[in-house]
């Protein structure tokens, strides 16, 4: 069954273009997850503290069809699919007057966070109706190319404002992360994000950027811990900025 939440877009959900960073749309997405998980009857500190538990993100792709403005009115719609194994499959839509905004299929896995071991979705201790996925065109993986193959292009520490309960740096700053290292990011528009989480990032570690051109647009990346391993395999999608709409313009002069 499908769960709903509506939102006004702050102004300070917006960039330097005056559209919604990617980074809040994550937000505004998980945060829509979170009263869905309420309405069943456990909140996420409630699953921690009661029960150990704790849920992370393993992969998500997110198709932006439309740039959203502050003061923007939209709902956010999620919904959980069948789910087996360790992976728990859970879906959004995010839209404004009607019209599909943006689309995200992500894979998330529960964890016990004493024994620091991954459960089967049998261990999930509410039942949410599902309703079927979003198609292949959302949810498809992205092949990376080698790490030979692409630029070390700089380094990222982790500091206080980047971390959650857990420790590590929370999932929904890594879009704007990766929109730091775009080359031109000012004159461009995010339209795809898919991120695949192999290691968490932990307060105070420092993580080196690899980024490789794509072909039609867009960048990949990678992120290596102090140690070498990777911790983030990712892709970002753009498309040339074209100006806030005029709709939009007539909107703020009123």
């Amino acid at each position: 069954m499908k769960y709903t939440k509506h939102y006004t877009v702050k102004w300070h959900d917006t960039d330097a273009n005056r559209c919604m960073t990617p980074s809040h749309l994550l937000m505004y997405m998980e945060e829509t997850s979170n009263h869905h998980l309420i309405s069943a009857g456990m909140s996420l500190d409630e699953l921690r503290d009661r029960r150990g538990l704790g849920f992370l993100l393993s992969r998500i792709a997110i198709r932006i069809y439309l740039p959203l403005f502050a003061n923007d009115e939209i709902d956010v719609e999620t919904w959980v699919c069948e789910s087996r194994g360790l992976s728990f499959v859970r879906c959004f839509r995010v839209l404004r007057g009607g019209e599909v905004a943006a689309e995200a299929y992500s894979v998330w896995a529960l964890m016990d966070l004493c024994a620091h071991k991954l459960l089967p979705v049998t261990a999930f201790p509410y039942d949410i109706e599902p309703e079927l996925p979003l198609g292949a065109e959302v949810s498809a993986r992205v092949r990376l190319p080698a790490l030979a193959g692409m630029e070390l292009v700089g380094e990222r520490r982790i500091v206080y404002s980047d971390i959650d309960y857990n420790g590590h740096m929370n999932n929904t700053h890594y879009p704007n992360m990766l929109c730091d290292f775009t080359p031109s990011i000012r004159g461009l528009r995010v339209t795809g994000i898919s991120l695949s989480f192999l290691h968490e990032a932990a307060y105070g570690h420092t993580l080196r950027v690899y980024r490789m051109e794509r072909e039609g647009g867009g960048y990949f990346f990678r992120t290596l811990g102090e140690d070498g391993t990777t911790c983030l395999e990712a892709m970002l999608l753009t498309e040339p900025f074209t100006g806030v709409s005029s709709a939009h313009k007539s909107q703020e002069t009123g």
